[in-house]
């Protein structure tokens, strides 16, 4: 802080006062502006000034700043857009789209209190405070790009994210990492609660991950099962919003606990197109992941990776579907042979399917493990072979991407098992099933059936 004096008390009509912050603007080398505080004077009032000709004449920039009690303590001035400015006061945090002109109070979750310093780090603000630590307002892109919403709705690029992973701490008095993903914003002229918003992730054209601004009515979940999938905002404004670098979950089975979780796997570093839609209007941006500069790698050692990775899921998700219809035909034949008990000329596709329905239940049971009902029943009912993709899923799915030779093998491995089992579940129905459907044919069953009256 300097004690101002001589000629430039007098150009800015002051008594005395304490300079508490010069910012010189990036993108006009004559424009600068500067903070006075005369709080020691008993003044609260709010002194910023604004010069265009290198301080041979001020303007006081202060309309919107009227907190009786929020004198201005700090000015910065964005170094993207040209006349945005964001000021720290006593109580908070204020922001300006036209240099200064008009200021508007920006509170979001900061709580009341004294900003003594901001500054801008990889596009970010960050605001040094009076006994509350310091505050991080991630990525500036939605006021950076105040001026240009003209469309209904309108995706913000976000700012190079970094492949990091990381976590919360929930303990008191720590701070709040930023999420794990790309963060962006979006701006919508109206509330779409009754409209489909919809978000998609592309890689190379292929949709990879996809969320809705709708709740799923039917969704339904139990230990070990699917997470509750995020959903968009939809109101008027800036909404936003983080994808956490991960493609598209795996498909559940009804009450199977699978143990290892069902999370899709994280992508690689690269660009990726954000694209969302609202009935026919859609804006789309490039988000673009960088590798983390900590982790020694190559971009062959992600290929590798990721290959992997998408390989196991897409053998998991085609082994739950396969159990899923395998369950399926199990209950319509259960159904069948409840309602043709008393047909005694059922009695030979009733036993077909009590056939069928173990040689399934055998399949099934190298697959998956039913009994397992939280992650410590691992204990007494061992993991088959869903779980063991998934853990190697897990064991490949890090931030150094180098895959092991023993991974390799473990994965050759457990590939060799399921192709065993797809053999076994196309033998299934290309014969057990075909067998009973033809039977099926030449008892002439009717489609309908009413029981019998008791």
């Amino acid at each position: 802080m300097v004690e101002i004096a001589g000629p430039i008390l007098h150009l800015l009509e002051l008594k005395d006062g304490i300079i508490n912050s010069i910012d010189i603007s990036q993108h006009n080398p004559a424009t600068a502006y500067i903070v006075i505080m005369r709080y020691k004077s008993m003044d609260l009032n709010s002194y910023v000034f604004k010069t265009n000709d290198y301080g041979q004449t001020w303007t006081k920039i202060v309309t919107g700043l009227n907190d009786p009690n929020g004198f201005a303590r700090v000015v910065r001035a964005d170094k993207k857009q040209q006349g945005l400015l964001y000021a720290g006061t006593e109580t908070g945090l204020y922001v300006s789209n036209d240099d200064g002109a008009y200021w508007q109070r920006l509170k979001l979750n900061l709580p009341i209190v004294a900003i003594n310093d901001l500054m801008i780090q990889d596009n970010d603000l960050v605001a040094a405070t009076s006994g509350r630590g310091f505050w991080i307002l991630d990525d500036l892109g939605a006021l950076q790009n105040k001026r240009s919403y003209s469309k209904a709705i309108e995706i913000v690029p976000p700012k190079d994210t970094y492949r990091i992973f990381g976590g919360n701490s929930k303990a008191v008095g720590q701070g709040q990492n930023p999420r794990s993903g790309i963060t962006f914003d979006y701006y919508l002229n109206k509330n779409v609660d009754s409209l489909e918003l919809r978000l998609e992730v592309l890689q190379n054209s292929e949709v990879i991950r996809t969320y809705t601004n709708k709740k799923d009515p039917s969704f339904k979940s139990w230990p070990g099962g699917p997470s509750k999938p995020q959903v968009l905002g939809s109101k008027k404004g800036v909404n936003r919003f983080t994808w956490d670098f991960r493609r598209d979950p795996l498909p559940s089975i009804h009450k199977v606990f699978i143990f290892g979780g069902l999370s899709g796997s994280s992508v690689a570093p690269g660009k990726y197109t954000l694209r969302m839609t609202l009935g026919d209007v859609i804006s789309e941006t490039e988000a673009t992941i960088l590798p983390n500069p900590k982790v020694v790698s190559s971009p062959e050692d992600f290929i590798a990776q990721q290959k992997m990775l998408v390989s196991i899921e897409n053998t998991v998700k085609e082994m739950h579907e396969s159990v899923n219809q395998m369950r399926s035909a199990k209950t319509q034949l259960t159904t069948y042979a409840k309602l043709l008990k008393n047909n005694n000329s059922a009695n030979a596709i009733i036993e077909k399917g009590k056939e069928l329905s173990k040689r399934i239940n055998s399949w099934e049971e190298n697959l998956i493990q039913a009994k397992q009902k939280t992650f410590q029943d691992v204990i007494n009912f061992n993991n088959k072979l869903n779980a063991q993709l998934i853990q190697l899923k897990s064991y490949i799915d890090q931030a150094n991407p180098k895959v092991t030779n023993g991974a390799k093998e473990r994965f050759g491995d457990l590939m060799n098992d399921w192709k065993v089992y797809v053999n076994e579940r196309n033998d299934i129905i290309n014969t057990e099933m075909k067998a009973y459907n033809d039977l099926f044919k030449t008892l002439a069953i009717p489609a309908l059936i009413l029981d019998e009256k008791k």
